[in-house]
This record gives structure tokens, C-alpha cells and sequence, in this order.
């Protein structure tokens, strides 16, 4: 993935991206923090008005916190103005303690308390909405929000930082080329969780997929003969799938050409379990702005090549489609080429719905074609000999 990240010496650059502007996580984690302030018996005025205030002062915490991302966003605005008026009246101190954060979403107490699908299923009488996010290539990334971008952000970057799940990927750059990079390294830690699991680590490098932990185990947190954590292969060396029962989450992690690549599939409430501190998450805003790359390729007899290498691999012209051509011509091995097949597999096996699975290119569906320039360029030749 060049730009911010992790720079040379090590040290931690600031990034120029802070995420989308969070307000509605504001305004929602305020409405839960005073919703049953009110109902609750026995206590004092004084009681009540002061954990009011204390959640106000959360809440401009949170306003604060995401300012720069929601500059020119009439909710954001509406609501710091609010703040400030709910402050005054009702004599809230600026300083003070916060409200407690809202729990996070977590399965109920019981025998199902490590098997978060089953749990969900008990408690909603559903299973979860599943949200997927695949890295791969050069890197290209699909966002849980199913947008597409091509990074060239180099160091390490965080893909995914909640409550419950830590991965982190690392790129750099590929045969001394200025803009083309690869993943060679992925971190993933599981957090500690209640009594299913403890803390654990696991990370693959190129050449190096191991199908187990950074420890040498292969699962965690056993009750009644499951498990919370296991890993598996299909490919040793070059291939693992880590299943986390307790968060719902399956983790895909494979070695391509000379390329890592991470796919994804987490409950849509494992995913926004985050709180506005965690706010640069590539699985979930994409890359940041100044470090997209255009991946369209004009007409050449190189290009055309790879088109027709890509579309023998491929059944769609899709975002795997325009990656595989882009990995291609960046770094003319073959080899490349296949992250995107892989990726696209991944997809299939993450995503329930299949018409979900192949995204077009958005520059292809904005770009116009011939007959519509054409068009244009005839409507205002005629426009202006029609002018007195």
C-alpha cells in the first residue's frame, strides 16, 4: 500500500484521513446513554441531571472528536449547537465525568455465551447481517460498505480496530517501482473477551502463512468440544482460515504470486463496535483520499494483453476484473494476476447474496463512451451556431 503510514526509522506519520464524518454514532451513543434516565425510580433530580450531564459532555467529546471529517455537515453543526444550549440550561460543569460508553453488542450469558451466531439467533430469532472485506493485489481494497479503491499507502495501516478484533496490514513497494506496492505482512489479534478467549496473535509474511498462532496453537477457548478460535489450511504455507465463533468472524488469509491477501466476513455488529477514537480502519472508509490510484488503463497493445489474460481468468468485468489488469501491467507477473481470482472466490464464499458479489468499476460507469462525447460535442456545436 506510498504516502502516510509507517515511514522510514519507524516512526508513526500523522495520516491526512480521519474517517466519514461520525455524527450519527454521537447522536445515537447519547440517546442510549440517556434513554432510561428518566425511568428509573427512586432517584433524586440532582441524581438524574447530573448523569444527564455527564452524558452531554460525552457527547461533545464525540463532537470533538470527529469535527475535521463533518466540516459542512448541517447535523454536525446542529448538534454541537444543541450541545452547547443543553449545557447552559441545565448548568452542567465543562469539566466532569464522562457517561460510561455503551456495551458492546454481545451474545447472552448462557451455554451459547462463546457461539456468537447461535447466540444471536436465541436473542433475535435471525442470524446476523454479515458485512464482507477483501484486501488483495496491490493492494486493492472492497470496503464492508462494498466501495472499491486502489491504495498506494506504504508502511503499516490498520484494516479492521474494534472491541473485539485488531488487523493490521503492512505493504511495500514492488521491483523498485515508484507506485506499485504489495502486502507482505499481516497482523491479527484477537482481544480478550469475556471467558471464551485470552489475547491472541497470529501474523503471516510472505512465504510464510502458518496455520496456527504466533504461539504454535491452533485454537482457544474449548467448551463443550468447540472452540472460539481454530485455525485451518488447505494450502500449508500459503494459506489460513481462522474461525472466531465468539465474535461470528472468519478471517482468510493467502499468499498469491508475491502478494498477501485478507478476506473478511463479520457480523455487521462486530463491525461497528468501535468507539470514534478508532477512526482509520481501511476495511471500513477505504484508503484515505490523497492515496487512492486510478486504475483505469487506456488502449494499448500491453493493455490489451492483460484484458485478455485477465477475461480467461474471469467472469466478469468487474472491480476483480479491473484489478487483474492493473496488477498485470504493474508488475508483469502473471503470478499477480491471480490475487484477484482468489479474492473474487473469497467473495463468493462471504457473501450470501450473489448479486452482491461482482461490483462494476466506478470509473468505468462514469466514464462516457465514444457515442456519448460525441454526442455532447454535436449538441454544443449546434447550440452555438443557434446563437444570435
Amino acid at each position: 500500500m506510498t504516502g502516510a503510514g509507517t515511514g522510514a526509522g519507524g516512526q508513526h506519520q500523522q495520516p491526512t484521513f480521519w474517517g466519514s464524518c461520525r455524527i450519527l454514532r454521537c447522536n445515537s451513543d447519547f440517546v442510549a446513554a440517556t434513554l432510561d434516565l428518566g425511568n428509573r425510580g427512586g432517584l433524586s433530580r440532582e441524581v438524574v441531571n447530573t448523569g444527564y450531564c455527564s452524558a452531554l459532555r460525552s457527547y461533545a467529546t464525540c463532537t470533538k472528536r470527529t469535527a475535521r471529517a463533518c466540516r459542512g455537515d448541517l447535523a454536525y453543526h446542529s448538534a454541537v449547537q444543541g450541545i452547547e444550549d443543553l449545557l447552559i440550561q441545565h448548568r452542567c460543569p465543562r469539566v466532569g465525568p464522562t457517561a460510561q460508553p455503551r456495551p458492546m453488542p454481545q451474545a447472552p450469558l448462557s451455554g451459547d455465551t462463546c457461539l456468537y451466531e447461535k447466540g444471536f439467533f436465541t436473542r433475535e430469532g435471525r442470524p446476523p447481517e454479515y458485512l464482507h472485506c477483501g484486501v488483495f493485489g496491490d493492494p486493492h481494497v472492497r470496503t464492508f460498505n462494498n466501495e472499491f479503491q486502489t491504495c498506494a499507502v506504504q508502511g503499516a495501516w490498520p484494516l479492521i480496530d474494534n472491541e473485539y478484533l485488531y488487523v493490521q496490514a503492512t505493504s511495500t513497494p514492488t521491483r523498485g517501482q515508484t507506485y506499485a506496492t504489495a502486502l507482505t505482512k499481516i497482523t491479527i489479534i484477537f482481544k480478550n473477551w469475556r471467558q471464551c478467549i485470552e489475547q491472541h496473535l497470529y501474523q503471516a509474511e510472505l512465504d510464510n502463512v502458518p496455520a496456527a498462532f504466533v504461539d504454535g496453537s491452533v485454537s482457544s477457548g474449548e467448551r463443550r468440544g468447540q472452540h472460539s478460535l481454530l485455525v485451518q489450511t488447505q494450502s500449508p504455507g500459503r494459506h489460513a482460515e481462522i474461525r472466531a465463533a465468539h465474535i461470528g468472524t472468519v478471517l482468510v488469509v493467502r499468499q498469491n504470486g508475491r502478494s498477501l491477501g485478507l478476506a473478511v466476513r463479520s457480523p455487521r455488529a462486530i463491525v461497528e463496535a468501535f468507539a470514534p477514537e478508532q477512526d482509520l480502519q481501511l476495511c471500513v472508509w477505504g484508503c484515505p483520499a490523497s492515496q487512492r490510484l486510478n486504475t483505469f488503463t487506456p488502449p494499448s497493445s500491453s493493455s490489451l494483453k492483460a484484458q485478455a489474460y485477465c477475461a480467461a481468468h474471469l467472469p466478469a468485468r468487474d472491480i476483480y476484473y479491473q484489478a487483474c489488469v492493473f496488477d498485470l501491467l504493474a508488475t508483469g507477473d502473471l503470478n499477480s494476476s491471480m490475487a484477484a481470482v482468489a479474492a473474487l472466490e473469497d467473495a463468493r464464499g462471504m457473501i450470501s447474496d450473489m448479486e452482491r458479489v461482482h461490483l462494476l468499476p466506478v470509473a468505468s460507469a462514469v466514464r462516457p463512451g465514444p457515442c456519448l462525447a460525441m454526442l455532447l460535442l454535436l449538441l454544443g456545436f449546434l447550440g452555438a451556431l443557434g446563437r444570435p
